[in-house]
This record gives structure tokens, sequence and C-alpha cells, in this order.
């Protein structure tokens, strides 16, 4: 996995509510078991229409809208386990999902594929919300070492959880095998004291 240590970017708007897996990464594009090409149909059915034709309408189809961090309403990632709904959001570019709620499944997934889930308080989501309509070229910074979220240029800023484990593992780039690798002498120093 990539590092990630702090990322500044601007951000996407999508203010929906219990957004599942399957609106993420529609069921009938889960065949491949490779994780190549799943973000071309990230929101397949609210990118396209259904003769394939691109929904203006749709945020991420605007152009006044780009960045790596994906804020999104309450209850993210909710309804089935797929991790390939984790996929699709990596392989589309994003490195940061910002919303008030998150399924423990998909928050799982996310992490295991360097994908950063921030939680934030429910206010703080609707005030960055409001920002990035406002002004589409607003800059957020996440910082994982302090675990603060802040837009800059502004007093808007909060902290934010995240598993400790989860975090040395995404700031060293470290998927779980990478990290067992790197506690080895540990490892053998522990084996070599219970000979």
């Amino acid at each position: 996995m990539e590092k990630f240590t702090t990322l500044v970017s601007t951000g996407i708007p999508l203010e929906i509510e219990n957004i599942d897996t399957d609106q993420i990464i529609p069921a009938r594009f889960l065949k491949a078991t490779d994780k190549k090409g799943f973000g071309n149909n990230l929101f397949r059915d609210w990118r396209f229409d259904k003769n394939g034709a691109m929904n203006l309408d749709f945020v991420l189809n605007q152009e006044k809208y780009s960045g790596k961090i994906l804020v999104a309403g309450d209850n993210f990632g909710c309804g089935s386990s797929r991790e390939h709904a984790a996929w699709a959001l990596v392989g589309y570019g994003f490195k940061v999902i910002v919303s008030s709620f998150f399924a423990d499944i998909f928050k799982g997934n996310a992490l295991n594929n360097g994908l950063l889930p921030v939680q934030v308080s429910p206010n703080f989501l609707s005030e960055l919300l409001g920002l990035i309509k406002d002004n589409p070229k607003a800059e957020i910074e996440v910082n994982l070492k302090e675990q603060i979220i802040s837009v800059e240029g502004t007093t808007l800023s909060e902290s934010f959880d995240i598993d400790p484990y989860k975090k040395t593992c995404m700031i060293n780039g470290y998927d779980d095998i990478d990290y067992l690798l790197s506690r080895k002498e540990n490892i053998i120093k522990y084996e070599n004291a219970q000979i």
C-alpha cells in the first residue's frame, strides 16, 4: 500500500445518506477478482443513464468538483460486505472518505485497501459540505499523524479517531503481512526466548 501521512486536496460533496455498497459498485460488476478496473464503474448507476450516457447532474460528473476526498452523507458503506466497494473508490482515485458514520465492515475494508475513512460529527459534516458547495476549490487537509481534518484558510477543524494498529499500517504503507514482517526481529527474539 501507499504510505499516508497528510493529504491536502479539494473535495467532492456527495450529499446523500445511507449510500450502500451496491450503489458504490453495482453487483453486476463483481465478476472480476482483480482490483483493476473497478474505479470505472464507481457509482455506475448514478454516473450514467441506462443508455450509458453521462448524467451531468451527478456530482462526480460536474467539472467544478474534483479531488481525492469524497465528502458523503451519513451512514456511508452500509449494505453488503463487499470489499469491491473500497476497490472501486480507490480505483477512481479517492484517498479519503468523510462521513458522520461508516458501516463497520466497509470501514475495515477501506483501511485494508489504503482508503482512510474519516468519521466526523454531523455538524462538522454539514459545515464541510456547505463550504465545498460554496467554494469547490477549498483545500481540505487530512493529517493522519495528528488525526485532524481541517479546511485551509478557515477555522473549520475537527479531530477524528482511528484504530492505532490501522494508523500505523497506513502511515507505513503496510498491509497485515507487511506489518508482521516489520516485527520479524521481535518475533524471532520472542520465539528464541521460549526455547
